[in-house]
């Protein structure tokens, strides 16, 4: 029943993935072997690793004794570590599968948050091709889910709300008796356009991703094509991965873990935010 399952799961890929025999992806040929290794899809990934999924794409059932299971983990993780960069045996590898398969709680879950894509994208802005940087995140929608933008990177953007110095920004402000004036001297605050924003709240953060669709509004920036896309993971205690598209040959291709970084949990903080600003 396996090797059928097997069977027709290739099948079904080679149809609707690559409907070419004999398969080129980039300037490689693909065997059947390495078709099977390769991590092809985001969800594949999650499943891989949760070890759900076998190397092989086979779909382990609940009830199956493997299913989950932080031994077959342990000899399964280290294929969805990018090998150029890590090899097979390196201290950090060893360490990032040795803490996650120690419980029952380092599992990747699609709805539980705390993962992030980052799409790289090409606009047209006042007539130029420029890069912008899109963030989104997995929101409940009724009984199912969508992508959702939370956040944008537009390199214009931040050239408008440059990080000052506390000496300059001391320089402008509203003097705390300006009420008795009927603000009066509020003129400062629009003398110079440049620093309009140090006479906000210190609180006050620009928001991007509202200057972006007010931008795409007035028909200054017209979507291009997307260019690449990555993960950022968050959901694992104490550590932070990104997941990358690796398009070689042999069987350590696809989706996998490029950059793993052990993070405690209140270092995640700050970091979440350059993703998701304003969280649900």
């Amino acid at each position: 029943m396996r090797i059928v399952r097997n069977i027709v799961t290739l099948a079904l890929t080679i149809a609707f993935v690559w409907p070419v025999m004999g398969q080129t992806i980039g300037d490689f040929k693909m065997d059947e072997t390495e078709l099977y290794a390769m991590t092809k899809q985001m969800g594949q990934f999650m499943r891989r690793f949760n070890y759900e999924e076998d190397q092989f794409g086979y779909k382990l059932n609940p009830k199956d004794p493997n299913y989950r299971s932080n031994e077959m983990r342990r000899k399964s993780l280290p294929i969805l570590f990018d090998q150029e960069k890590y090899g097979k045996q390196t201290e950090l590898q060893r360490y990032f599968i040795e803490d996650v398969t120690k419980g029952d709680s380092s599992y990747m879950t699609f709805l539980g948050g705390r993962w992030y894509s980052e799409v790289s994208t090409t606009f047209k802005y006042n007539g130029k091709d420029v890069n912008v940087m899109l963030f989104l995140a997995v929101e409940k929608e009724g009984l199912g889910s969508k992508w959702v933008l939370t956040n944008v990177y537009f390199s214009e953007f931040n050239k408008l709300f440059p990080t000052g110095e506390m000496a300059e920004k001391e320089k402008h402000f509203l003097h705390p008796m300006s009420h008795e004036l009927d603000f009066m001297n509020i003129y400062k605050a629009f003398q110079n356009p440049d620093v309009i924003e140090y006479y906000a709240s210190k609180e006050y953060q620009p928001d991007y991703l509202t200057l972006f669709f007010y931008e795409i509004k007035r028909g200054k920036l017209v979507f291009q094509h997307v260019d690449a896309v990555k993960f950022h993971v968050f959901q694992i205690k104490d550590w932070y991965f990104e997941v990358s598209w690796f398009n070689r040959s042999g069987t350590n291709s696809g989706w996998l873990m490029s950059d793993v970084i052990y993070m405690p949990e209140k270092e995640k903080t700050n970091l979440i935010k350059f993703y998701q600003p304003y969280q649900p």
